[in-house]
């Protein structure tokens, strides 16, 4: 256990060296080898190799073939743990963490909708519209629904043009995997959910920032009330067994 704990700690330190070597462009694109890494760190290939793959995993590194380990931009490495975010989502939500999940919501989406109104490229606001497209077409019982949605929702954070809420995608598409099920069951709320998109696109296609804010928090607002409606509805637990 001491041995481990040892190891443990070495990596991190040496994870600390490269990152702080790689931000003060100490090594340029490419890294060293790890023969060279090790020597330079006085630590074995195999603690090296194993803060490396800490970066990799990361999206600080990528390894190429007859190129060595490249670093990355700093735009694409990885500030939330993807592996964490969806395990948290596979639980049952309770009604506490659903409230999180939409006040979390309330503060990215919206403004995300705003700079990609007023920064994205054609390109961007272009891949936005194909997504709400693909969206508008298939019904909440229909295999590729969550999918859809997702994806507009993950474009707009890319239009966008904001590398943190670039990296947001995956706690937005947990959201919307946990309340979706939910407010596609009351009648109407497909329709509802269509428009509520479709105000949003519309605004961001039309390069009105203000707009494209409001119909955000518009869209997040309609989920909410389907979401409190639902909980509201279902039967109580029942009481624990002493």
């Amino acid at each position: 256990m001491e041995q481990a704990n040892k190891d443990r700690s070495l990596v991190s330190k040496v994870m600390d060296g490269l990152v702080t070597g790689i931000v003060e462009e100490k090594y340029g694109a490419i890294l060293p080898p790890q023969d060279v890494l090790s020597k330079e760190f006085d630590v074995s290939r195999t603690v090296m190799r194993e803060a490396l793959s800490m970066l990799l995993a990361r999206d600080m590194l990528d390894v190429r073939p007859k190129i060595g380990t490249r670093i990355r931009p700093m735009s694409d490495w990885r500030m939330i743990d993807e592996d964490v975010v969806n395990w948290r989502f596979r639980a049952k939500p309770d009604p506490l963490f659903q409230r999180d999940v939409i006040e979390f919501r309330i503060l990215i989406e919206p403004r995300a909708s705003a700079q990609a109104a007023s920064r994205g490229s054609a390109a961007d606001i272009a891949a936005v519209r194909d997504a709400f497209e693909a969206f508008r077409v298939i019904r909440p019982d229909e295999p590729g629904y969550q999918e859809a949605d997702e994806l507009f929702h993950t474009r707009i954070l890319v239009a966008s043009g904001n590398q943190f809420f670039k990296q947001m995608a995956a706690i937005i598409r947990g959201a919307l995997s946990t309340g979706n099920p939910a407010v596609t069951a009351p009648e109407g709320a497909w329709e509802a959910a269509v428009n509520s998109h479709r105000r949003v696109v519309e605004a961001i296609e039309r390069r009105d920032p203000k707009e494209a804010e409001l119909a955000a928090l518009a869209m997040i607002d309609h989920t909410a009330e389907e979401i409190a409606g639902t909980l509201a509805a279902a039967p109580p637990a029942p009481p624990a067994r002493g």
